[in-house]
């Protein structure tokens, strides 16, 4: 009987030439996929070896109080980043994050100056930040609007409300069983935020790469007809990841409130930049259908300890945004470039016959 072989083939830019035929040059674009195909990985190393450079150049820079102040300050992005990766994931984004970190901590606030008291203050905060969320899932998922449009519209009205609330003022004297979450510490030092923030993560990442749920964000932002054929609930999946960021905003706005021991206007300002930033260098793809929230750890860890080392080298704080926004834009670029990559090799493969 006559039996069929099964030869292994490669994708174009790997493939073994035909006998007689000379191999092809592989194109700088799959070299630079090769060397750099796990972006976690390259980001890795760049904050290793900016980690040496900045201990050279600064004493301080790895002393254990400035290693806890770097992953303290970086608790409030971390949160908010690990409910803008499941968003980000699905395709989609959400611009709102720091205006709904403001708006919660200020009504808080309010609130338990009234009177509340701590875990009034705490269940208003999650209560407004996890509405706010809601609102944009159902404007996204459920009256079809355009995730960018509609977060940039809640981060207006949110700002607005925020300023409005209390006459653009900051609200002082809140508890003490508050502001623990935020500037506390146990185990001889460690940040409460910090240890919060790893919970966070750690419950993020469960439910992002262990449950059914998990795989069905990246189902939808890889494809949401696929997906849908294939039984999954798109509208819910977008509705809830919204719902997520919202949860994480709520926790970050805990934080920031606590550790700064007052609620201000401005609280959340520039915290999207930074979370986006943090997302997109991590590797998550903003065409969604990839990333991960170890890659989201790297970003945050990266981001934080640059604004560390330019501030202990003294460097212009304009220039840190500078810089934040060139992350974004290389790592925008370098995913742009990599995604097409890739679709063109899908493409142009031999199709097996």
């Amino acid at each position: 009987m006559a039996q069929s072989l099964n030869i292994p083939t490669r994708g174009k830019e790997g493939a073994m030439p035909p006998p007689g035929r000379p191999r092809e040059r592989p194109s700088a674009s799959f070299v630079m996929g090769r060397l750099f195909g796990s972006t976690t990985s390259a980001i890795a190393v760049i904050l290793v070896i900016i980690c040496a450079l900045l201990s050279q150049l600064s004493d301080s820079f790895l002393t254990a109080n400035n290693i806890y102040a770097i992953l303290s300050q970086s608790s409030v992005v971390g949160i908010t980043a690990v409910g803008g990766t499941f968003v980000v994931i699905t395709g989609g984004i959400d611009l709102s994050v720091g205006a709904a970190i403001g708006l919660a901590g200020m009504i808080g606030a309010l609130l338990m100056q009234a009177g509340f008291g701590a875990l009034g203050g705490a269940i208003v905060t999650m209560l407004i930040a996890v509405a706010i969320g809601a609102v944009n899932g159902i404007s996204v998922a459920g009256i079809k609007l355009a995730p960018f449009i509609v977060t940039l519209a809640t981060m207006g009205m949110a700002q607005g409300l925020t300023l409005e609330a209390n006459g653009g003022q900051s609200v002082y004297t809140l508890p003490a069983a508050f502001t623990y979450f935020g500037s506390g510490t146990v185990l001889g030092g460690i940040p409460i935020s910090v240890i919060v923030t790893v919970i966070v993560f750690i419950v993020g990442g469960v439910l992002l790469t262990r449950t059914a749920f998990g795989k069905s964000v990246f189902a939808v932002g890889g494809n949401r007809e696929a997906a849908r054929l294939a039984g999954i609930q798109v509208n819910r999946v977008t509705f809830l990841v919204y719902v997520i960021a919202g949860i994480c905003v709520g926790i970050a706005s805990i934080i920031i409130v606590g550790r700064v021991g007052a609620a201000t206007p401005t609280g959340g300002v520039g915290v999207e930049l930074r979370v986006i930033a943090a997302i997109v260098i991590g590797g998550t793809s903003l065409f969604g259908g990839k990333g991960s929230l170890w890659g989201t750890l790297v970003g945050v860890l990266l981001i934080g300890v640059i604004n560390n080392g330019l501030t202990l080298l003294n460097v212009d704080p304009f220039l840190v945004q500078f810089m934040q926004s060139a992350l974004i834009f290389i790592a925008v670029l370098f995913d742009a470039v990599n995604t097409r990559r890739i679709t063109r090799g899908r493409l142009k493969a031999p199709r097996s016959t």
